[in-house]
């Protein structure tokens, strides 16, 4: 290693390897997921809490995903199989770093938000994105449950766009929105001739999808018959065109979604065990937004910046009580009634801040509870400067320096709340 540029300090254990990282400054750490004793998610762990910026590689002896995918969830920036590659790990060193570094100098949501196209900064959300980060380039069939207006094609798309195979094609097909007699001819396609009305071959999208991704959206309701041939195809790589004698084979990527309960379709004769397993390879749960309120300020934020361009409308915030709405309603329709909402509220909004009179009566009406700040503040011998100074540093330190939460609390917006904080070197 010396010869690559780089000087590299060992420990036998989890106890010899804390010592070193109180007493040392690192730039990387790289464990084994087995160590005596304690073993590496430990290690990782411990590095997580005591140093979070820290970069942790970890090598798994048996190529797990799933234990590669706990480590990533657990906050590891990269992982490794045994046998080790040499190349591969200096490789994978050298861009860790680099990565590390320049992470540390942005925004890290405004990062993941480029990157994926997912927007969000809950613990949720993280564990998707650092799925979504392993399971990219392997060849695993994932599949993505969830309510509807999750997002699962948003994952789905996350998990092409940053997977070798972006640049092929990204073939999404709903199940549900296909007539059963219909979707074999367009998973397949058919020859010439191959039935009445078939007047010349037509490609099927698993054909389309060749080297890229191929999404089935609602894969609980494709008909028993169209799953014994997917499962077929799932096995061999290849398939006949209806009316075809000849095998074709294409090298797509399945990635399918259910908001059903599949295992229970299983009980039921609904749905074939063996394909389950087939496409259950990597599971991703998408949780819904009434899980997320923490996400949804961000949220938000994305769509009134898009709906605002789309609309040529000037609206550049959300009033504190138009937040507080949001926050407090269920969301059965989960992000995608959001968006839905905020949409409106931007088409309606008659001023450049949108209000609960913008939002629909079954958000606006519901019960709130104060937002303004309820704790004492005591007045004597304070000027109207500190007063207001003191006003938002309480806020802050009771909503653990939370913008959004404090400017609720103060009954102002979140825009406002910075240029106070700006105003008393809160910042």
């Amino acid at each position: 290693m010396k010869e690559e540029g780089f000087h590299v300090e060992t420990a036998r254990n989890f106890e010899e390897s804390t010592s070193r990282l109180k007493n040392t400054d690192f730039d990387l750490v790289l464990t084994d997921m087995r160590l005596p004793g304690k073993s590496g998610l430990d290690l990782l762990k411990w590095i997580k809490e005591k140093n979070p910026g820290l970069p942790v590689i970890v090598i798994t002896a048996y190529g797990s995903i799933e234990n590669a995918v706990e480590a990533m969830k657990r906050g590891a920036a990269n992982y490794l199989t045994k046998p080790v590659d040499l190349e591969e790990m200096l490789a994978i060193i050298r861009h860790t770093l680099i990565h590390s570094r320049s992470v540390a100098k942005e925004d890290l949501t405004f990062f993941k938000d480029k990157r994926y196209g997912i927007i969000g900064n809950s613990k949720s959300i993280h564990e998707v994105l650092a799925t979504i980060r392993i399971v990219a380039d392997s060849r695993a069939n994932v599949i993505i449950t969830g309510e509807s207006g999750t997002g699962k094609e948003l994952v789905a798309r996350a998990i092409h766009n940053t997977s070798q195979r972006k640049d092929f094609p990204f073939v999404a097909i709903n199940c549900a929105s296909i007539p059963q007699e219909l979707i074999e001819n367009e998973l397949f396609g058919h020859e010439a001739v191959s039935y009445t009305g078939a007047t010349s071959r037509e490609t099927g999208k698993v054909e389309v999808a060749n080297r890229g991704t191929l999404f089935l959206d609602e894969i609980g309701e494709m008909p028993l018959s169209m799953q014994v041939k997917l499962l077929r195809f799932l096995q061999e790589k290849e398939f006949y065109r209806i009316g075809g004698t000849k095998p074709i084979r294409s090298d797509c990527r399945i990635i399918t979604a259910t908001n059903r309960n599949i295992e229970s379709d299983i009980t039921s004769g609904r749905f074939r065990e063996d394909l389950f397993y087939r496409l259950n390879v990597i599971p991703i749960q998408m949780p819904p937004l009434r899980k997320l309120k923490e996400d949804i300020p961000q949220l938000s934020e994305y769509f009134l910046k898009k709906y605002t361009e789309e609309n040529k409308k000037f609206v550049t915030d959300i009033a504190p009580m138009a937040l507080d709405a949001l926050l407090r309603y269920d969301w059965s329709g989960n992000i995608r009634e959001l968006e839905n909402v905020i949409e409106r509220a931007v088409v309606l909004c008659k001023s450049d801040t949108i209000t609960l009179e913008d939002l629909p009566n079954k958000i606006s009406h519901r019960k709130s509870e104060e937002s303004t700040i309820k704790d004492r503040i005591d007045l004597s011998g304070l000027t109207l400067s500190e007063l207001e100074r003191k006003a938002v540093l309480n806020a802050l330190e009771t909503e653990n320096w939370n913008q959004t939460k404090a400017a609720l609390r103060l009954g102002i917006t979140r825009r406002q709340l910075r240029t106070k904080m700006a105003k008393y070197k809160l910042l």
